[in-house]
C-alpha cells in the first residue's frame, strides 16, 4: 500500500495571469503557499481483477481506459498503470472552494501511482504532468499555478512563460515573517460553492479586453515578491489592491452578496484580503490584527473556518507497505 499527502493551497495576487490565454502573449506570475490541509490518496493491490476507485462514489471498471472518474484514469495511463487496484481519495476540504482541490487531487494521484511502481517523481515533475492532464488532454479551461504550488509546497513565486515552461521561486525569508502570517490570516467559509471551470472559461474568452488589468495583477505578484519582509500589513494591503483589480474583471468572479461579506470584515478590522480561487464562493482569506478577529467573525456571522498554517512541504508519500 502506499499513501500519498499532497497540500491544499492559498494563491495571494496574481491568479488570472497563469491562464494560457495571457501567459502566453505576456508572461504571468502569481504568489502562493500552499497550507496545512491535504488530500490523501492511497493504492493498493487488489485481489479482485478489476480498479476500484473510492471517492464521494464508488467506481468499478475492468480496465483502467474504462475508469470512469477522469483524472484517476488519465493519471493511471500516464503513470503507466493497468492493473488490479484499490483506490481511495480523501480530502480535508471540499471541491468548489477555491483551494485547487482538483489540482491537489491531480498531483496526489500521479505521486502515489509513480510510487507504487517503485518510482520518484520530482516537484517539476508532478506539476508537469498534473498540467498535462488537466489541461492538455482533458481540456480543462484552468491555469497552471495550482499544480505547481501543490507540488512544490511552501511560499512560492511562481512564473508562466510564454513558452508553457513554469519557474519556481520559493520566496525566502524569517520564520517570524510566517508566524505574523499565519496569526494575521482568517480562512473564512462562505458556504457558497462553485464550477470553477465556468468561471475560468468566460475569464479565458474575455482576456483580451482584460489585458491591462491582468498585468497589473501579475505586477502585485513582483511587488510582493520584492517586500514580502516590510510586514503583514502591508502584504495586507497589496492583497486588497488585487482582489479590488481581480472582482473588476467581472465574469462572476465576485457578486453583491461576496462583496458585502468582505466589506464588513474590513469594517471589522480587515485590512485586506480575496476571495480564494476562481471566485463565485469558496473560502475568502481575511488579513486582521488577531486582537480584530473576534470582531471579524461577529460581523461575518461566525462563519465555519479553517486555520491558516503553511505547509513547506508539497506531496509527499507517507506510508509504504508491501
Amino acid at each position: 500500500m502506499i499513501i500519498s499527502q499532497t497540500p491544499y493551497r492559498v494563491s495571494f495576487v496574481g491568479g488570472g495571469t497563469d491562464l494560457p490565454a495571457f501567459y502566453r502573449e505576456e508572461g504571468g506570475a502569481v504568489l502562493s503557499c500552499a497550507i496545512k490541509r491535504h488530500m490523501y490518496v492511497t493504492v493498493h493491490r487488489r485481489f479482485e481483477r478489476s480498479i476500484r476507485v473510492a471517492y464521494s462514489k464508488t467506481d468499478t471498471a475492468p480496465t483502467a481506459d474504462k475508469v470512469e472518474h477522469d483524472l484517476v484514469r488519465e493519471a493511471m495511463k500516464l503513470a503507466g498503470l493497468d492493473e488490479p487496484l484499490e483506490i481511495t481519495t480523501i480530502g480535508d476540504v471540499p471541491a468548489g472552494t477555491g483551494m485547487g482541490s482538483s489540482s491537489t487531487l491531480t498531483v496526489g494521484l500521479l505521486n502515489a501511482f509513480h510510487g507504487y511502481r517503485g518510482k520518484v517523481a520530482t516537484p517539476e515533475m508532478l506539476g508537469e504532468m498534473a498540467c498535462r492532464i488537466e489541461i492538455d488532454i482533458l481540456g480543462k479551461p484552468i491555469g497552471r499555478q495550482d499544480q505547481y504550488a501543490a507540488a512544490y509546497g511552501g511560499l512560492n513565486y511562481i512564473r508562466f512563460n510564454r513558452d508553457d515552461t513554469v519557474d519556481v521561486h520559493p520566496i525566502p525569508c524569517r520564520a517570524e515573517t510566517i508566524q505574523e502570517l499565519e496569526d494575521w490570516a482568517l480562512l473564512m467559509y462562505t458556504a457558497q460553492q462553485r464550477d470553477a471551470n465556468q468561471i475560468l472559461g468566460r475569464q479565458s474568452a474575455g482576456t483580451r479586453d482584460k489585458i491591462s488589468v491582468l498585468r497589473e495583477m501579475r505586477g502585485l505578484a513582483d511587488e510582493l515578491r520584492t517586500t514580502i519582509g516590510s510586514g503583514v500589513e502591508a502584504f495586507a494591503r497589496v492583497l486588497h489592491r488585487g482582489w479590488e483589480l481581480k472582482r473588476s474583471l467581472g465574469f462572476g468572479i465576485s457578486d453583491a452578496w461576496i462583496d458585502d461579506w468582505y466589506a464588513a470584515g474590513r469594517r471589522a478590522g480587515a485590512v485586506g484580503g480575496k476571495l480564494l480561487g476562481a471566485g463565485g464562493g469558496g473560502f475568502m482569506l481575511l488579513l486582521a490584527p488577531p486582537e480584530a478577529h473576534d470582531a471579524v467573525r461577529q460581523a461575518l456571522g461566525r462563519p465555519q473556518e479553517l486555520p491558516f498554517r503553511v505547509d513547506r512541504s508539497g506531496s509527499r508519500i507517507i506510508f509504504i507497505n508491501e
